[in-house]
């Protein structure tokens, strides 16, 4: 039993039901999205059917959310795609084995982050730099789908390039494909924005209504490939189509580790690695947490690990938890990973007898699915709320973004979290500081500039607000000295320290040569509300020798003394 997921040792047969249900509503609803990834990534179509198989099986026993979906995602998807573009031409079979070997390395790094417990890394990445990357990343597909709903080549090494090259292009537009993908565009954004209220207005259930506007792109997918057979729109009018899928389930296979391959996928394959993680536990606690249950981080780097191993065994690219799959798989009713079991079964019956309805397929219909899909990912509120509330983590956004779409993806998520790292230790080298008073009356204590409260003569109560560091230590005895500057009387220092969480060695020596340098002027230092564990290490060094008997308990305790010995 020990051998069993968790969740299957615990399962219950009350949610079988559902689970059965949520795997046939998700893997109709989750088809034509597979397929457009694929696309996306630079992959034939089946492999992005392929890559909703495996990978959900293996994430299924070894992962720890109970909805989570886990296949083939836009973010990685473009990451992808970026990653392989210039190393092989798109759609070779250099290319799929380069993609593959993405896929497999990326597990490899997952599986070893997992078993070394790095599930802590979640949150190395900032919100503001996760949403930038996001948001920048939605526009960059967005636009690269374009040249699809034109029926033209036009690329370019950037989302700049990329809309001039289609401004050139224009011209050479064809009529069909801009009809085709222009209407579908249309229909997919007002079946997101009305079909679900309308359905409702009709005397549908919650559920089922949003169920319909749900099914809406695998509708469209559908009438646009009969449309398409038909007419013989690819023979007659040259309309790009997704071509003969191969019948059948997919071969397990390998691509033999070359040491150039990974030279040239190891950054990539650790950033599509990082980016899926924190994206997949992201999805995973908002979910968790509406059904008050728990997600392991250390348990989602083996899933995921796992499942982007089978993506590499079954041919395909690098996969991670969606926000889309997940959404459905949780509004269709899925109570466990067994949904995702039912949805992987289902596609490989799909794609072991139902393949011929994909050939006709249009390409700018499965672009439009992709614009739409991303479009909402765009979180202009995010930006706004960062604005108002710490323009330095807006900045860090925006960076992010513009990285994105004006240097590439890798470059972004670069760019992101070095500025974040940098304000970081910007703001932590400017520590706040607050002269300090008793509220009358109080053992509360409080800045001078902000309360009305009584002081002791001959004391300067500093309060600092920030660990001392080599980065901020210099700064703190600038401006400790040029408080003593402004009060020639005073005769005692006392730094309350119930916000210092650390001193390093660059801050104990300034400690060290500070309380050297007061006594030569007459002026002892003292502290207050140190914490246990840094006194206890405060206590093997020199300067806390010589501060036993000036460090006090509280900020109360000091004052008191100050007061007893001004007397």
């Amino acid at each position: 039993m020990r051998l069993l997921p968790p969740w299957l040792r615990d399962y219950q047969r009350a949610w079988l039901a559902g689970d059965f249900s949520a795997g046939l509503i998700a893997a109709l609803l989750l088809i034509p999205q597979s397929l457009a990834y694929a696309m996306l990534a630079g992959m034939p179509a089946q492999t992005g059917l392929y890559a909703s198989i495996l990978p959900a099986l293996a994430y299924a026993l070894f992962g720890s959310s109970m909805s989570t979906a886990v296949g083939p995602v836009a973010l990685t998807s473009l990451m992808t795609l970026s990653a392989l573009q210039p190393l092989a031409d798109v759609g070779s079979t250099h290319y799929q084995g380069l993609a593959l070997l993405l896929a497999l390395m990326s597990g490899l790094m997952l599986l070893l982050m997992g078993l070394l417990r790095l599930g802590f890394l979640a949150y190395f990445l900032s919100q503001p730099v996760v949403s930038g990357f996001i948001s920048g990343s939605a526009v960059l597909i967005a636009v690269s789908q374009l040249q699809h709903l034109l029926g033209v080549q036009a690329s370019g090494s950037n989302v700049f390039a990329s809309l001039a090259a289609l401004a050139q292009a224009l011209p050479q537009a064809q009529p069909v494909a801009l009809a085709l993908g222009g209407s579908s565009l249309l229909l997919l954004w007002l079946a997101r924005r009305t079909l679900g209220a309308g359905l409702a207005r009709l005397g549908l259930s919650p559920a089922l209504a949003d169920l319909g506007a749900r099914l809406a792109p695998l509708l469209l997918v559908v009438l646009a490939a009969a449309v398409a057979a038909q007419w013989q729109l690819a023979q007659r009018a040259g309309l790009a189509v997704v071509g003969v899928v191969p019948q059948g389930l997919p071969q397990l296979q390998l691509q033999a580790l070359t040491l150039e391959g990974v030279q040239a996928l190891l950054l990539p394959a650790l950033l599509i690695s990082l980016v899926g993680f924190v994206g997949s536990v992201s999805v995973a606690q908002a979910f968790a947490l509406r059904r008050q249950q728990r997600v392991l981080p250390d348990r989602e780097l083996l899933g995921l690990g796992a499942a982007n191993l089978a993506s590499a065994a079954s041919g395909a690219f690098p996969v991670a938890g969606g926000f889309s799959r997940t959404v459905v798989n949780f509004a269709a009713g899925a109570q466990s990973p067994l949904a995702g079991v039912f949805s992987a079964l289902w596609i490989g019956v799909v794609i072991f007898a139902l393949t011929g309805w994909f050939e006709h397929v249009p390409l700018p219909v499965l672009a439009a699915t992709i614009i739409v899909a991303v479009a909402s990912l765009v979180d202009v509120q995010a930006l706004r709320d960062a604005w108002r509330y710490d323009r330095a983590d807006a900045l860090a956004l925006l960076a992010t973004a513009g990285g994105v779409l004006a240097l590439g993806v890798e470059a972004g998520i670069a760019i992101g979290v070095s500025l974040s790292l940098a304000v970081l230790v910007w703001r932590s080298s400017r520590p706040h500081m607050a002269v300090l008073g008793r509220v009358p009356g109080t053992e509360h204590y409080r800045s001078v500039e902000r309360h009305q409260v009584e002081t002791v003569p001959g004391l300067l109560a500093v309060r600092v607000d920030e660990s001392l560091f080599f980065a901020n230590a210099t700064v703190f005895e600038d401006r400790l000295q040029a408080l003593l500057a402004q009060d020639p009387g005073v005769k005692r220092v006392l730094l309350v320290c119930s916000a210092v969480n650390q001193i390093d060695a660059t801050a104990l020596s300034m400690l060290t040569q500070l309380d050297g340098h007061l006594a030569g002027r007459g002026i002892e230092l003292q502290m207050a509300e140190v914490k246990g564990a840094l006194m206890d290490r405060l206590q093997r060094t020199p300067l806390g020798t010589a501060l036993q008997r000036r460090v006090f308990l509280s900020a109360h305790e000091a004052f008191e003394a100050a007061r007893d010995a001004a007397k």
